[in-house]
């Protein structure tokens, strides 16, 4: 056909040209196909959508996720502290009962309408008697 550099370039025969002609029909369509997704604004649009929707599900789903943990971890610590304030409780329970029974028996004692050191003198008395009467039989 036309000369480069002064030598002739081979013509291509019929095989190389149908070959020839075949990829380009290929890679036509191709580009006809590749412009024509381009070209459909209102399948792209639900393809972007679509896009959209499974990344805020899985950022949902992995929230989700710290959440759970996070009230996990925060639950575990609720139950330790009320397991701890609870023992604290009972301790202050146990030591107040032990007061209010001690401030009982001085206020029984106090109160009572026999003075204490007339049962102390009744009870030497008693205790005197018994010996006195064990003593005369033998």
């Amino acid at each position: 056909m036309s000369e480069k550099n002064g030598s002739p370039e081979p013509k291509p025969s019929i095989e190389e040209l149908r070959a020839e002609i075949k990829q380009t029909r290929a890679e036509l369509g191709e580009t006809v196909q590749a412009l024509a997704a381009k070209a459909d604004v209102k399948a792209r649009a639900k393809e972007q959508v679509e896009q959209t929707k499974q990344k805020v599900k899985a950022q949902a789903i992995e929230a989700t996720e710290k959440v759970r943990a996070a009230a996990g971890s925060v639950s575990g610590r609720v139950h330790e502290v009320a397991d701890r304030t609870s023992e604290k409780a009972h301790q202050a329970a146990d030591v107040t009962v032990a007061k209010a029974d001690e401030v009982d028996m001085r206020a029984t004692l106090r109160n009572s309408p026999v003075p204490v050191p007339l049962v102390v003198a009744g009870v030497v008395a008693l205790v005197g008697i018994i010996l006195i009467i064990r003593g005369g039989r033998r």
